[in-house]
């Protein structure tokens, strides 16, 4: 079933630009095609939540709340590396292949599968325990687990995801558009942005955590994380004249154990002048 939806929402354009999606598709469909002799998937889940607020000062653009730690990547990479040594140590036949959003895997729908939460209508996985705020891992393994009970859909009739996403990115519950989504457009997306958004950005320069801010899961749920590296590192907010003027060695070196890399300079400063004009 998964799958057939993000044949659909490829088939609508609602990759955008991300053209690497319409990739390894049978890999998505089939965990076996990447590990042969699969027989489990584990799916982890990692509270960012840190509660300071963002910046309102003028002539600086705001930073989504992921990115205001160590790259996810990074930190999550070597907990998995411990992990999977753990259960080496338990079974040395053990076999596993990791991805933290780095592969053709289908974290979020696994996520749902293992019980860790249900996907919301911004697409968004959500948990009671901690609200939205979570990274995701997944662990292909050959070890045979007990599955675990999907967690039920607790959105209900809430709908103030899609009713207060600025640009309109939310085209249908559980549906996102990502050529109207502040998040892709200021990360993923390597062309101009348009200027239908003028006005529309809330200054936001690197992501955007509106519909994930106004879910009632996330305000009522909201726990600080206990992982110290995803407290802000100095990239909670950015003055955009210093971005305009920023070399690309001094991106590298400022942005080298952040996800901020993503975007890359060039895309940066595109972000910095679209606030700026």
């Amino acid at each position: 079933v998964e799958i057939d939806h993000l044949k659909e929402w490829l088939k609508r354009g609602y990759h955008h630009k991300m053209k690497y999606m319409e990739r390894n598709l049978e890999k998505r469909e089939n965990v076996r095609t990447i590990l042969q002799n699969a027989e489990s998937v584990i799916s982890l889940a990692k509270n960012y939540f840190t509660d300071e607020q963002y910046s309102l000062q003028n002539g600086f653009g705001k930073v989504s709340r992921y990115a205001w730690g160590k790259d996810y990547h990074l930190v999550l990479w070597e907990k998995l590396y411990e992990f999977i040594e753990d259960l080496k140590e338990i079974d040395p036949e053990f076999g596993a292949v990791s991805y933290v959003d780095t592969g053709p895997v289908m974290d979020k729908a696994w996520a749902v599968k293992s019980g860790i939460g249900w996907l919301g209508k911004h697409t968004n996985v959500i948990t009671k325990e901690f609200g939205s705020w979570i990274f995701l891992a997944s662990v292909i393994t050959s070890y045979k687990f007990e599955p675990k009970t999907p967690s039920a859909d607790f959105c209900g009739t809430c709908a103030v995801c899609i009713d207060t996403c600025p640009t309109n990115a939310i085209a249908e519950q559980y549906v996102l558009d990502a050529g109207r989504c502040i998040s892709n457009l200021t990360i993923e997306n390597r062309g101009e942005i348009s200027t239908e958004f003028k006005e529309k950005f809330d200054n936001w320069l690197f992501g955007c955590d509106i519909c994930q801010d106004v879910c009632p899961w996330n305000k009522k749920f909201s726990e600080v994380t206990t992982e110290k590296e995803f407290f802000p590192h100095g990239n909670k907010e950015i003055e955009l004249s210093e971005i305009m003027g920023m070399t690309q060695n001094k991106f590298k070196k400022r942005f080298a154990d952040s996800p901020i890399k993503r975007a890359k300079l060039k895309g940066f400063k595109r972000n910095a002048k679209f606030l700026n004009e």
